[in-house]
């Protein structure tokens, strides 16, 4: 059912200056939420995601409006304070230095505008001997000491899924940008945000720095509690060669699962670790390795104690309860994932396609009080 009511960041005007996949989809959060988001490119080749994958570009640029601009220049640097004076969020993913290098570092927005949340996502922070490093997921999750966690007791891997990119370069944005617009309502004085994307990812290390604490060493990888070590939390092969997952790390689900997998006799090796652990996954490996995967589907289809199938992505797209929660929707042509949140009295939709570069130049700037002849001075000068 639509609702007439506002969308719960409608009236926020965000310039985005962020590129590739951190930023970009930390701003698509704030759009779909209803925010104004602008996206602010350079004259030359813009956001570098056109030009690497037209689809990632598509994926996490919806909703939102595009301008070409050359900060570089005195004039665009205009333009920009000009557009900044009445934006509520600015938002900034190059490293330490750059921004105030063009002139427009947190100090300067802020003196035309102090109510401004202006957040910069980077690497390692505005401070710090890593400050001025290049850096990308792999290298924020190695500093971390999360990447040493990912993979088998053998070798670590390399995630295909960019944690540090989406939970530190993304959501923690998000997050203090949200912060810091509630504040600001009331007190009509904006912050600084900083965010590091390596920060973000060892805050979230929770039980690798249990492990460290408990015994003075992070679990061995591949054989901690919900990383491979356990029996009832683990991956189990099938006939056709697909994988079921076990998560029936309480006793209750434990004692289910080996009822309905015939083994009874290991009710009471529930929580057991290293080489306690390997007959136990070995008899619940052999179990499995009887049947295929659809038919474990049906097997576990109404029992309560935490077995599901690993799908593929493919697959997740046409599951049943992610299309009931309308995670999956087809618009603009383009087969993409909802928003993460459901709120009451609203209904998500891509009101905007990804923008073409600065295809929403003339219609921002006249917003902010250019005439047709500025814009066309502008335009002709090679400012936008």
């Amino acid at each position: 059912m639509s609702s007439s009511r506002a969308k719960p960041l409608s009236g926020i005007r965000v310039l985005d200056l962020t590129r590739l996949l951190p930023g970009p989809v930390a701003t698509l959060h704030l759009a779909d939420m209803g925010a104004d988001v602008v996206k602010v490119e350079n004259r030359e080749e813009g956001d570098y995601a056109r030009s690497l994958s037209d689809l990632l570009f598509r994926l996490v640029n919806r909703n939102k409006r595009a301008l070409r601009l050359d900060l570089k220049r005195r004039e665009g640097r205009e333009v920009f304070l000009r557009l900044a004076k009445d934006a509520d969020v600015l938002v900034e993913g190059f490293r330490p230095g750059v921004m105030a290098k063009v002139e427009l570092d947190y100090d300067t927005v802020a003196s035309v505008n102090q109510r401004i949340v202006y957040c910069s996502i980077t690497g390692y922070g505005q401070d710090g001997p890593y400050a001025g490093r290049a850096g990308h997921d792999i290298n924020y999750l190695g500093y971390a000491g999360v990447g040493d966690q990912i993979g088998t007791p053998e070798a670590p891997v390399v995630p295909n899924f960019q944690i540090a990119d989406l939970l530190g370069g993304a959501l923690v944005p998000a997050m203090g940008i949200l912060a810091a617009l509630v504040e600001a309502r009331s007190s009509g004085r904006g912050r600084h945000v900083d965010v590091a994307m390596t920060d973000a990812v060892l805050a979230h290390a929770i039980l690798p720095l249990i492990g460290y604490l408990e015994r003075g060493k992070p679990p061995e990888r591949g054989a901690g509690m919900l990383d491979g070590g356990l029996p009832c939390y683990n991956l189990y092969k099938t006939r056709d060669g697909r994988s079921m997952a076990v998560g029936a790390l309480e006793r209750k689900f434990w004692e289910t699962l080996c009822d309905i997998l015939g083994c009874p006799e290991l009710k009471g090796r529930h929580i057991v670790y290293g080489e306690g652990a390997r007959p136990v996954k070995e008899r619940i490996a052999a179990i499995f390795a009887a049947r295929t995967q659809d038919e474990w589907v049906e097997v576990f289809s109404n029992a309560d104690c935490c077995v599901s199938p690993v799908l593929t992505i493919e697959e997740s797209l046409d599951n049943e309860q992610l299309r009931a929660r309308g995670m999956i929707v087809t618009k603009k042509g383009m087969t993409q994932f909802a928003p993460p949140l459901k709120f009451s009295e609203f209904e998500f939709d891509v009101l905007r396609a990804p923008p073409e570069p600065g295809e929403h130049t003339d219609e921002i700037l006249g917003a902010a009080g250019y005439d047709r002849i500025q814009i066309d001075a502008l335009r002709n000068s090679g400012v936008i």
